[in-house]
């Protein structure tokens, strides 16, 4: 056995978990039976590593086979493990009952964040404003630290270094016509930020959103909470909406 082989092994292994969730994504999104032949056009996967695949999955009760020639489709069991973990969870259990109470005061979608050292915003949870208009968003879901509230809100809590060090390949690609256009402007809006007490995104990501956020330390990291919905209700509202969001970051560190 060669020094390559262990890691040629990892490698393919590393592949086929990304081939599972990818498969997951690809049904979350079609939000209908596949088949063989239309799985792998969707992965840009061969029919052979497909099947293989497909084949394992089902075995393992996670899909099962619609009808003859109909296609594939996941099973609930994926969804009863998720719940069982999301059910858990110590974090969010703890961060859960304060963050409804966050969204029905506020009436809109309160998001609980965490900043990546890739410069991303990953969502952890997402509490749903009730509001038939409402902004909409899933955990799981990344965004760019530097036009996001919550990255804004936690790029401003870091020292210098740090900050710098999860900027360093930030694009500052125009998303809206309110984006800020380069890094000069956003070090300026984070002062402003710690100024005020909270960081805010106003059209810049969405040009309809709306959004400010604050840290919140818990168990030795920092984390993001962010109040989001249509841009015409929140940016109003900027200062009415800072009141029980901050309310919500002392109930948590308290």
């Amino acid at each position: 056995m060669t020094t390559a082989e262990p890691a040629e092994r990892s490698a393919a292994n590393v592949k086929t978990a990304l081939r599972v969730i990818e498969i997951m994504e690809i049904y979350a999104r079609e939000g209908r039976s596949l088949t063989l032949t239309e799985l792998a056009r969707l992965l840009g996967a061969p029919m052979s590593s497909c099947l293989g695949l497909i084949r394992t999955l089902a075995s393992l009760g996670y899909l099962y086979e619609s009808g003859r020639r109909q296609g594939y489709y996941p099973t609930g069991r994926l969804l009863a493990i998720a719940e069982r973990i999301a059910a858990n969870d110590p974090l969010l259990e703890r961060v859960q009952p304060v963050l409804e109470s966050l969204r029905d005061e506020t009436g809109e979608t309160v998001i609980f964040g965490k900043l990546r050292d890739d410069g991303r915003v990953l969502y952890l949870a997402v509490f749903e404003s009730r509001n038939p208009v409402r902004y909409t968003a899933s955990a799981g879901e990344h965004r760019q630290a530097h036009t996001n509230s919550i990255g804004r809100a936690l790029l401003a809590a870091l020292p210098d270094s740090e900050r710098d060090a999860v900027l360093a390949n930030a694009s500052f690609t125009p998303l809206t016509a309110r984006t800020l256009p380069d890094r000069a402007a956003l070090q300026e809006e984070l002062a402003h930020s710690r100024q005020r007490g909270w960081a805010r995104n106003f059209g810049e990501s969405l040009a309809d959103l709306g959004a400010i956020a604050m840290p919140v330390m818990l168990g030795g990291a920092m984390y993001g909470i962010s109040v989001a919905g249509p841009l015409y209700r929140v940016e109003p509202r900027e200062a009415q909406l800072a009141a029980p969001l901050r309310a919500a970051v002392r109930a948590l560190q308290g």
